[in-house]
């Protein structure tokens, strides 16, 4: 059975190290921003193991109109539970979230590779390709809720 429940910011690193910052020390995982009271950290636990994680913020982008902001980082699944929907349900649990906590948009940078899995879930691109230094390309892209 799969469960997505708060968890705090040092245990997304077991799951951001190896997915996100792969050969990199685990200070790489983290992030600012990461123990802010209004950062939410979420993580999936499928037969009581931590499989997936992913972390909202109260960032607004300029780039945006609307007031009220979410940012998502950290967006991992284990490799080996990945193509499972469990990115997904992660995904929709923040939308959720947003949703019940009057958030407008959410947003991110998502690298290339996941470009397509957030399509799929109705989030646009907007602008060009940038990259972010030892990370690699990424797309801003955005959902109005």
């Amino acid at each position: 059975m799969n469960i997505i429940k708060e968890i705090p910011s040092q245990e997304t690193y077991i799951v951001r190290q190896p997915v996100l910052r792969k050969g990199k020390p685990i200070e790489s995982c983290v992030f600012d921003g990461d123990d802010l009271e209004t950062t939410h950290h979420f993580g999936l636990f499928s037969d009581e193991n931590l499989t997936g994680i992913i972390s909202l913020f109260n960032q607004s982008n300029p780039i945006f109109a609307e007031k009220n902001q979410a940012q998502i980082r950290g967006m991992a699944i284990l490799e080996n539970h990945q193509k499972k929907g469990f990115g997904e349900a992660l995904v929709k649990h923040c939308e959720t979230y947003c949703k019940n906590n009057q958030t407008d948009l959410i947003w991110f940078n998502a690298r290339t590779a996941a470009v397509g899995f957030y399509k799929k879930m109705n989030y646009q691109i907007l602008g060009t390709p940038f990259d972010i230094k030892d990370v690699g390309e990424h797309y801003l892209m955005f959902k109005r809720l």
